[in-house]
C-alpha cells in the first residue's frame, strides 16, 4: 500500500504532535519534527523510539520493525526543512495569530501541492487559514490523546477548504489506523460539541441540590453504562482544560443556553482543584486512587406499607410488576388507602408537580425512574419531594432494594439524573444533525471513539425511546421555563420514526 503522504512534518512537538508523529510512521511516511524550542524535536524523536521499546519489551512489536520505524523520524531545527513535505500537520499553542503566522511563513517555504493542517480543537480552521494564499489546500486534522489509543480524528473542511484535500486527509487517516470523520468548521467541531450534553447537564444537577457528585457518577454508570461518570470525567481530562471549552464553545455560540456552563468548575478552577492531577477536584485523590464516600444503606423497615400505583403512571404495568417482583403489597383501589405509599414515574416532571396534578398526598408520594429496563439497570433511582415523609422515603428505599440492586435517593428536580443526562445528550446530537456538522453516521462514529460513551447519542436515543426523549425535554421544558430544553427540530421530526441509520440520512 503507498502511503497517501510519504513526507510530512509535525510542527510543535508537545504529547499530541508525538502521538501523530508516532503512527505517522508507522504509517510508513517520513516525518519531520520541529518545534520552536531548542533540542524539543530530537526529545520527541527519542520519547517516541521509547515508546516503541515498552511495546517490544511486551510482545506486541518486532524489534526489526521498531528500528524500520526510528528511521522514519527525522528531528530538525528550521523551518526551510520542511520545504519538501507533501503535508504539514501544526499542533503548537491554541493561540490564533501564533498559527496564522506559521502558516504564512510555511506558504512561503513548501510546494503549492502541499496540503497544510491544523490540529486545533478549540479554534476556527477558517479563521486560522483567512491569510493564506491557497487557503484551499488547508484544513483541520484534530487527533485526540492520546493519539494511538484514540482511534477518531476529525477533518475539518474551512470554508474554503477543497473536497479533495479532506478526502485525502481521510484516506491518510486509515492508513494510519484511525477512522477519519469529516466535519464543517463549527465551535467545538463534533466530538467536543456533542460532548457539551454529559457534564454540563450533570453539573446543573448537582448545582440544584439534587444530588452530590458521587451519587450522579453511580448512576451515570449504572444505570446508563458509561464507563466514567461525569464528574469522574472531568477529574481525568482536568478543569483547566474542559472548563474552557465549556466556556469557548458557549461564546462561540453565542451565549447558546444549551452550553451554559457552571460556576461550579469556574469557581474550582480558580481554586486550583484541577482533579487527578492536583490530587484534588471533585474527588480527593491518594497514590492515584480517588476517595469516594460510601454509599448509604438501606435503611431497616420493620413492616413495609402497602403500595398504591396512580392509574395514569407512566410505565405503569412495568412498576406493578416490579412491585410484585419484589414482594411488595400492592392496592388496587381508585384510591390509595390513608397508610399507602403512592409511587409514580414520571418523565421529566419533578415529583411535586405530579403530586400536585394528579391531586395526590405529597407527603407519601415517592417516584421512581423508569426509564430504563429494570432488568438492564444496575441501579433503581428514587426521588422525593419537600413534603415527603421520612418513614415513606425509608419505606420505597427499603423496599426497592429488597432484591439487593443498589438504590439512590435523590431530592426533587424536573426529570431524573439519567432520564434529563440521556435526554440532553440525544437533543444536542440531533442538532448537530440538524445543522448538518457532520453525517449521522460520522456523529456515532466521532462519540463512541472520541467520548467513549457505550454507544452513540443517535443510537441512545432509539434505546431509550425518541418518544421518551422528546417528553422529558418537553416536561423540562414546563418545569423550568428554559429554552436550554428546547428539543431540535431533527428530533421533533424524527422522534416517530426513530433517529437510528437505518433511516435515510437527511
Amino acid at each position: 500500500m503507498t502511503v497517501k503522504f510519504s513526507t510530512i512534518a509535525i510542527v510543535g512537538t508537545g504529547a499530541m504532535g508525538r502521538g501523530i508523529a508516532q503512527i505517522a510512521a508507522q504509517a510508513g511516511s517520513t516525518v519531520y519534527l520541529l518545534d520552536a524550542q531548542e533540542g524539543a524535536a530530537q526529545k520527541a524523536a527519542s520519547a517516541i523510539v521509547a515508546q516503541w521499546d515498552k511495546l517490544v519489551e511486551k510482545g506486541r512489536l518486532d524489534p526489526a520493525q521498531r528500528d524500520v520505524y526510528a528511521t522514519h523520524l527525522c528531528p530538525v531545527e528550521a523551518l526551510s526543512a520542511l520545504k519538501g513535505c507533501d503535508l504539514v500537520v501544526e499542533a503548537i499553542v491554541e493561540k490564533l495569530d501564533v498559527k496564522r503566522q506559521l502558516f504564512k511563513d510555511l506558504e512561503d517555504i513548501v510546494s503549492p501541492e502541499a496540503v497544510l493542517a491544523t490540529n486545533t480543537s478549540s479554534l476556527s480552521v477558517t479563521a486560522i487559514g483567512a491569510g493564506l494564499r491557497h487557503p484551499g489546500r488547508f484544513a483541520g486534522f484534530h487527533f485526540f490523546n492520546p493519539v494511538p489509543l484514540m482511534k477518531v480524528v476529525e477533518v475539518v473542511a474551512g470554508f474554503k477548504t477543497e473536497a479533495a484535500v479532506c478526502d485525502r486527509l481521510r484516506e491518510y487517516a486509515r492508513q494510519m489506523g484511525h477512522s477519519a470523520v469529516l466535519a464543517q468548521d463549527t465551535p467545538g467541531f463534533i466530538v467536543n460539541h456533542a460532548g457539551r450534553g454529559y457534564g454540563t447537564e450533570a453539573l446543573r444537577i448537582v448545582g440544584e441540590g439534587v444530588a452530590d457528585f458521587a451519587t450522579i457518577d453511580r448512576i451515570l454508570k449504572d444505570q446508563a453504562g458509561f464507563k466514567l461518570g461525569p464528574f469522574e470525567l472531568m477529574d481525568l481530562t482536568a478543569l483547566d482544560v474542559s472548563h474552557p471549552v465549556m466556556e469557548s464553545i458557549y461564546r462561540q455560540y453565542y451565549d447558546e443556553p444549551r452550553f451554559r456552563p457552571s460556576v461550579i468548575t469556574a469557581q474550582r478552577l480558580a481554586a486550583g482543584a484541577l482533579g487527578r492531577k492536583t490530587g484534588e477536584g471533585f474527588y480527593r485523590y491518594a497514590d492515584g486512587a480517588a476517595a469516594v464516600p460510601d454509599e448509604p444503606a438501606a435503611p431497616a423497615v420493620d413492616t413495609l406499607p402497602p403500595v398504591w400505583v396512580p392509574p395514569r403512571a407512566t410505565r405503569r404495568a412495568e412498576l406493578l410488576r416490579l412491585v410484585h417482583t419484589l414482594g411488595g403489597q400492592l392496592e388496587t383501589g381508585a384510591a390509595p388507602s390513608s397508610q399507602a405509599l403512592v409511587v409514580v414515574a414520571p418523565l421529566g416532571f419533578d415529583i411535586t408537580t405530579v403530586a400536585a396534578v394528579e391531586r395526590l398526598d405529597a407527603t407519601r408520594t415517592v417516584g421512581i425512574d423508569m426509564l430504563v429496563d429494570d432488568a438492564a439497570t444496575k441501579r433503581r433511582v428514587l426521588a422525593t419531594n419537600p413534603a415527603t415523609r421520612r418513614d415513606m422515603r425509608d419505606a420505597a428505599h427499603a423496599l426497592f432494594a429488597r432484591d439487593g440492586k443498589a438504590v439512590s435517593v435523590i431530592r426533587d428536580s424536573g426529570g431524573f439524573v439519567t432520564q434529563r443526562v440521556l435526554a440532553t445528550i440525544v437533543n444536542i446530537a440531533t442538532d448537530i444533525c440538524q445543522q448538518r456538522i457532520c453525517t449521522p453516521a460520522d456523529l456515532e462514529t466521532a462519540v463512541t471513539l472520541g467520548l467513549g460513551y457505550p454507544r452513540g447519542p443517535l443510537a441512545m436515543g432509539d434505546l431509550y425511546g425518541p418518544t421518551n426523549m422528546l417528553e422529558v425535554l418537553f416536561n423540562m421544558q414546563t418545569v423550568y421555563g428554559d429554552p436550554r430544553y428546547r428539543p431540535s427540530p431533527w428530533l421533533r421530526r424524527r422522534g416517530a420514526l426513530g433517529l437510528s441509520l437505518r433511516h435515510e440520512e437527511e
